[in-house]
């Protein structure tokens, strides 16, 4: 007990310590460029502060109306009330109207700081009951607290994503853990903080039925009741209100806005992106061949509710069709987890299910990358495979999010996350993946209820000089600084002005390799799993 404590005190102290380190960096980037983002959550702490519940999914004062779920809006609520002690105007919905004064730069990047105490929790209990090593937890503690994306995204960008992947987190301690009930709880509060995370739904369902629920036909239905009971409650809690206004068909539709475009402003190096070029080229090629082949008037994107996209040659894209997209790309893996449903798969699973949504989806956005790569990272340590596939992933996740910066002054800054925690993450699989290290772990450990069985350094395939990547790896990786040398350098040098967003479709199309090859990798791991 005296030795459970100590351990339990020094992960609190080492943890404490790299959550320090990147706070500190946040605060330092808290007069960096912000998005558009940045004036939608400070009207959306106008809307509910200022309006009644019952107006806050119908105002339409500004562009940018309140879309996400309701727990999400009760969250800006509260947020609203400290708004309002720092600054009135911040939450006034008239004046409030592209106020940008410090107060508000100041608030609204220090409540994303305070937030991220929710993934600190969330990593703390993951590294307190499943990593037994301190390298290990380390490992796992530079790859989520120390993520360049989250930065990128989360505190110069400005989300609120790894408050809500702290949840995502949590939820995937408590199904690895074996506490099914908690682990499902977590995860429907966190659909209705945002509804995008619910293409991991089908992986959820199918494991809690034949992992929780398939216990005879008494105890199941007991616990069937039990489940359905309290996730009925959190989506009563969050929904309720609005049923009782009779406005839960505008909340949907605020939701659900599926006359945007298939793809965002800047694709998502997603499975679209070949589509899109392959019916632009086959366009093309016939026009020259002298057909008359029409020019769509609607485009591919849309931040705002538009049309949705057109195609000149290929069939059209409807949110059905990426959805049953979706499905057919995840019923392998929920075959899997039905079959075989271990906890310690929970992680690998979820991870596929959004890299399934990411590559499939209808308008994803690129920072919806960090929705898979942050769940990988649990795994990343499971085996020298692992290690090398997360490798590459995450740097190529990073640098899809290049583009949401693309003001001078933050350019360094961004090169320099990107290319420390390289070297940091280098650092960490191979202090994990050296013969010295191999040997210590092939000594079984006494593993204890809690720890169920993830996979550690032991079973991994290592080589003299410790962690490495392919050749294939390295080539990949050279071509992406010759995109980025192209796009940031030569491009402006030689052609000016002319074909300007030919730099964004390169990162958009030489990421989406990567992702779609993951997406391969993941699915062969997951199919020829025990």
């Amino acid at each position: 007990m005296e030795d459970h404590r100590k351990t339990k005190k020094t992960i609190t102290l080492n943890l404490l310590w790299f959550f320090g380190i990147s706070t500190c960096v946040k605060l330092l980037l808290i007069p960096s460029y912000h998005s558009t983002d940045f004036e939608v959550h400070r009207n959306w702490l106008a809307i509910t502060h200022s309006l009644p519940l019952s107006q806050w999914y119908i105002d339409k004062t500004s562009a940018w109306t309140l879309d996400y779920p309701p727990f999400f809006a009760y969250f800006e609520y509260i947020l609203s009330f400290f708004a309002n002690l720092v600054d009135p105007q911040i939450v006034d919905l008239e004046k409030g109207l592209n106020y940008k004064a410090e107060s508000v730069v100041l608030f609204q990047r220090l409540s994303v700081i305070v937030c991220d105490l929710v993934l600190l929790y969330g990593v703390y209990r993951l590294s307190k009951n499943f990593f037994v090593g301190f390298k290990e937890r380390v490992l796992l503690w530079v790859l989520v607290v120390w993520s360049p994306g989250l930065v990128i995204v989360d505190h110069m960008h400005f989300q609120y994503n790894g408050f809500l992947l702290g949840l995502l987190m949590l939820s995937i301690s408590y199904l690895m853990e074996g506490r099914d009930l908690m682990g499902g709880t977590y995860f429907a509060v966190l659909l209705c903080f945002k509804h995008l995370f619910a293409v991991a739904a089908p992986v959820y369902f199918v494991y809690l039925l034949r992992h929780y629920c398939w216990k005879g036909f008494v105890k199941g239905i007991g616990r069937i009741s039990v489940l359905g009971a309290v996730v009925g409650a959190v989506f009563a809690a969050a929904y309720g209100p609005f049923v009782h206004h009779g406005q839960m068909q505008q909340v949907i539709r605020r939701m659900f806005p599926f006359g945007r475009g298939l793809c965002h402003a800047y694709w998502a190096p997603n499975f679209w992106v070949f589509y899109i070029l392959l019916d632009k080229g086959l366009a093309f090629l016939l026009r020259k061949l002298g057909l008359n082949i029409p020019v769509p008037a609607a485009s591919f994107t849309g931040g705002l509710v538009g049309d949705s996209s057109p195609f000149a040659i290929l069939p059209q894209v409807t949110p059905l069709t990426t959805f049953v997209m979706v499905l057919l790309a995840l019923s392998p893996c929920l075959i899997k987890a039905w079959k075989n449903p271990r906890p310690e798969s929970v992680a690998r699973w979820i991870a596929y299910a959004y890299t399934c949504g990411f590559l499939f989806g209808w308008h994803v956005h690129e920072k919806a990358s960090l929705h898979f790569v942050i769940p990988f990272a649990i795994v990343a340590g499971n085996s020298l495979e692992d290690a090398r596939h997360y490798f590459l992933l995450s740097i190529v996740s990073c640098y899809s999010l290049f583009p949401l910066l693309y003001e001078a002054q933050e350019y360094p800054i961004k090169v320099l996350l990107l290319l420390l925690h390289s070297v940091l993450m280098w650092h960490g699989f191979s202090a994990q993946f050296t013969k010295d290290a191999t040997a210590k772990a092939t000594v079984p450990a006494k593993k204890t209820s809690k720890q169920v069985g993830l996979k550690g350094s032991s079973g991994a395939t290592v080589e003299k000089g410790g962690f490495r990547i392919g050749w294939i790896g390295r080539c990949y990786l050279f071509g992406l600084m010759v995109v980025e040398i192209w796009g940031q350098f030569l491009h402006p040098y030689l052609l000016g002005d002319k074909l300007p967003f030919v730099p964004l479709l390169l990162i958009s199309t030489y990421c989406a390799l990567e992702i779609m090859y993951s997406w391969i990798w993941q699915l062969r791991q997951i199919m020829v799993s025990n």
